[in-house]
């Protein structure tokens, strides 16, 4: 991939090379990160990776993991992606795939990881305005993948008592928790995130468990700035490796 910036994140934890004109790392992606609990000798896999940033957090966060993988469908990702890993001395603990996740029975065994998570496409490509960059498009419109296909493939993959997590926007809890009632996925923790007191959940968090009992905790939310425009203590810490998980 051509163009590509490199920065710090997670105040110099890591470097990593981004697209210009692609996915970056954004407050989700971190939030989604901080919210991943990883046991040690768990595999863990993310759907849709971009250029790798939230495995390599967890890589960084959790050396005692059997085995950190993703699946991401553009190849240009993937390869930079493996660039990163390499960039930040964690290649042995990562791997890179490119593949489809609608096709993740062709690609894994089922019930292969303990962990599974992902960022997926925000809007339904049915009802928003598709951007012309396919990476973009891909990663904001679900233009390769539904949310359905998302949940589906997160249940393949996981054993039972595994545990899924997700950062979406809220106009789709409904749909989301719907989703993995369908596919014996039983929500677990869920945390709103409000861009500031005051205002409507822009966000949320959540953990479900594969073949779990019923029973949803809402954890308190988390407000990404305060009345006077600065950032939380939550969010702040959501950017510290050595944070307790924030969901």
């Amino acid at each position: 991939m051509k163009d590509t910036t490199l920065d710090d994140i997670l105040f110099g934890e890591l470097r990593m090379l981004q697209p210009v004109d692609g996915p970056r790392v954004s407050v989700d992606t971190v939030l989604l990160s901080s919210a991943v609990k990883v046991r040690g000798g768990e595999k863990v896999i993310e759907l849709g990776c971009a250029h790798g940033a939230v495995l390599l957090i967890l890589a960084k966060k959790f050396p005692r993991a059997e085995s950190f993988e993703a699946l991401e469908i553009c190849g240009d990702l993937v390869e930079l992606a493996g660039e990163n890993a390499k960039m930040n001395g964690l290649q042995e603990q990562t791997r890179f795939k490119e593949g489809d996740l609608r096709e993740v029975g062709k690609l894994y065994p089922r019930g292969g990881f303990d962990v599974v998570l992902m960022n997926p496409p925000y809007n339904d490509p049915g009802k928003s305005r598709v951007s012309p960059r396919s990476a973009r498009a891909i990663a904001r419109h679900g233009t390769a993948c539904t949310l359905a296909d998302v949940v589906a493939a997160a249940s393949y993959l996981l054993k039972p008592r595994g545990r899924f997590y997700v950062v979406l926007r809220v106009n789709r809890l409904a749909e989301t928790l719907s989703l993995l009632k369908q596919e014996r996925m039983e929500p677990k923790r869920l945390r709103f995130v409000h861009p500031v007191p005051g205002k409507d959940a822009s966000m949320f968090l959540l953990s479900a468990m594969k073949g779990g009992r019923e029973g949803l905790v809402v954890v308190p939310p988390l407000f990404i700035t305060d009345e006077q425009g600065s950032y939380t203590s939550d969010l702040l810490a959501a950017y510290r490796l050595d944070a307790s998980p924030c969901l």
